[in-house]
């Protein structure tokens, strides 16, 4: 930073937030979870995160961003200056929250009264509350929210945990995106892009209404390819990818792209093992009933 300026509040975190690819490529010493935590200052905590990006979601105004002025100017004609650029039609008036709000817990948030069961553990949240935007069009908007950037190309906030964290597994994806049965939001599977992270490091879509939620994970019905012969074919094809890499030494995508076939033929047979579990339970389940 600069000598002599005073910096706002919002400014200094943006400025220290850049560090954190630095943080995250401290953490990515070894091949393993373990290996990472040896350059770290201390031992990661969080272990699973769950991200709810809601297309469109509810209004801040409706839900804990409780706004006294909105209530006292309400029904009066809404001018909005230079604040909001593109608007699509001439503006109404202003419209207070349909929704009732009070203090609850000892740190006093502000919840409506449409989430009533939320309120009871805001001691227990944290609210981020300075959030700001550079646009009001969806689709960059969509990147903002997910990426920090405007553009495409740049990683999520998954693949960042995926890289910094690591896996709590070696047969299974570190970082999974469930889509709305509706179908993705705007930019598609952009939003859960690596960027310029390793491939392994996007996320895997996983379509749970969908009678293939996983794409191409089984081999097609009727086919001809035994449990030796894939065996075999893994066998051949690791074989092939490491002579090509050590060609290539250096490659960095083509090693994530490596990591990614072998993550997937390892996510074949523990998924395939998962489902025979589900079914003998489900038989056991109709064996007990019948009986």
């Amino acid at each position: 930073m600069l000598p002599n300026r005073t910096h706002s509040r919002r400014e200094f975190l943006w400025r220290a937030g850049g560090g954190f690819g630095a943080l995250a490529l401290t953490q990515m010493l070894g091949a393993n979870s373990e290996t990472r935590r040896i350059g770290a200052h201390s031992a990661p905590k969080a272990k699973r995160v769950i991200q709810l990006f809601m297309n469109g979601g509810v209004s801040q105004m409706d839900t804990f961003d409780y706004k006294p002025l909105l209530e006292k100017m309400h029904d009066q004609k809404f001018d909005p200056g230079s604040a909001v650029e593109a608007a699509t039609s001439v503006p109404g008036k202003l419209m207070r929250s349909p929704f009732e709000f009070k203090q609850h817990g000892e740190c006093g948030r502000w919840v409506s009264s449409a989430f009533p069961h939320v309120a009871r553990c805001v001691d227990d949240l944290a609210f981020l509350m300075a959030m700001s935007s550079k646009t009001n069009v969806h689709g960059p908007g969509s990147y903002m929210m997910n990426t920090g950037f405007l553009l495409p190309g740049f990683p999520c906030l998954g693949a960042w945990l995926s890289y910094g964290l690591g896996s709590l597994s070696d047969n299974l994806p570190t970082f999974v995106v469930l889509p709305d049965v509706k179908g993705l939001p705007y930019n598609q599977k952009g939003n859960f892009s690596a960027g310029f992270l390793p491939v392994q490091h996007q996320g895997t879509i996983i379509n749970a209404a969908s009678p293939q939620p996983i794409y191409d994970l089984a081999a097609p019905e009727n086919s001809y390819i035994s449990a030796k012969s894939e065996k075999e074919s893994f066998r051949l094809l690791q074989k092939l990818n490491r002579s090509h890499a050590e060609r290539w030494q250096g490659d960095a995508l083509l090693d994530a792209r490596i990591a990614s076939y072998e993550l997937a033929a390892r996510l074949q047979l523990s998924a395939a093992r998962g489902a025979r579990f589900e079914n003998g339970n489900r038989s056991d389940a109709k064996t007990l009933r019948s009986g």
